[in-house]
């Protein structure tokens, strides 16, 4: 089904790739073939039900869009596909699905919430979830968790730093609490300062803290490799040249 879904869109001259992933196969669309490459799938493919769109942030590269379609056929047998699409951070904006698949409709709008994606032509892209005096968009890696600097962090506690540690007691060096970005990266600054990069504390974040571990492989022949040789002498009685016989009538010599 999902080469069937490629050649469709492929046929109707949408410039569709297909990639392998976790689960569904996934088809990457442009996003002015956005709503055009639904409608295909929809009519001439089959995937009428829609089960969910939402978006990720791929931080420079800007908001991956994602839908997920499903086709129930032969009894219980059921066909998946993962229709995504790229928007630049700086103008993140799609035309809406809701006129392609009525479900779209709630799904566009927490989106829209959650990252500040726009999408065109949608009937009511209104606050869902949040409060109407909310700022920011908390699913976008920039949005700071506030409350987390606000109240006391649990995971702060390691040796040392607890209420009932003894004076004097070792204590490790104190780490920001996850999601809390550097303060000279973020929050209110004197007038005239330069404003720090938004995306700069979860571009570091997404760097890796340390190498990665080798394979289980190569850990394994690394430490064989460093065993010292502990291979124990020959035992008495059945080697070359350890000084003693045996005679046939079975006593040593």
């Amino acid at each position: 089904m999902s080469a069937d879904a490629l050649e469709a869109l492929t046929s109707a001259g949408i410039a569709a790739t297909s990639s392998d992933s976790f689960g569904p196969t996934a088809i990457d669309v442009p996003p002015e073939s956005w709503v055009a490459a639904h409608e295909v799938l929809r009519d001439a493919v089959g995937f009428t039900f829609f089960d969910f769109l939402s978006a990720s942030d791929e931080l420079t590269d800007g908001f991956r869009v994602v839908s997920h379609l499903a086709d129930f056929w032969g009894g219980l047998h059921v066909e998946h596909v993962l229709v995504r699409t790229l928007v630049p951070r700086d103008k993140a904006v799609l035309p809406t699905l809701s006129e392609v698949y009525a479900g779209a409709n709630w799904h566009e709008r927490e989106t829209h919430e959650m990252f500040g994606i726009g999408f065109d032509g949608h009937p009511n892209l209104i606050t869902l979830l949040l409060p109407d005096e909310f700022e920011g968009h908390p699913l976008r890696k920039e949005f700071v968790l506030a409350s987390r600097v606000a109240k006391p962090w649990p995971g702060a506690k390691e040796p040392g730093e607890s209420d009932h540690a003894p004076a004097g007691a070792p204590s490790r060096r104190r780490t920001l609490p996850s999601g809390v970005p550097d303060p000279e990266t973020w929050g209110p600054r004197p007038p005239g300062s330069p404003d720090p990069d938004p995306l700069a504390a979860a571009q570091a974040a997404a760097t890796p803290a340390r190498p990665r571990r080798a394979a289980g492989g190569e850990r394994r022949a690394r430490r064989q490799s460093q065993t010292p040789d502990t291979t124990a002498p020959e035992q008495a009685g059945g080697g070359e040249g350890d000084g003693r016989g045996v005679d046939e009538s079975g006593g040593t010599s």
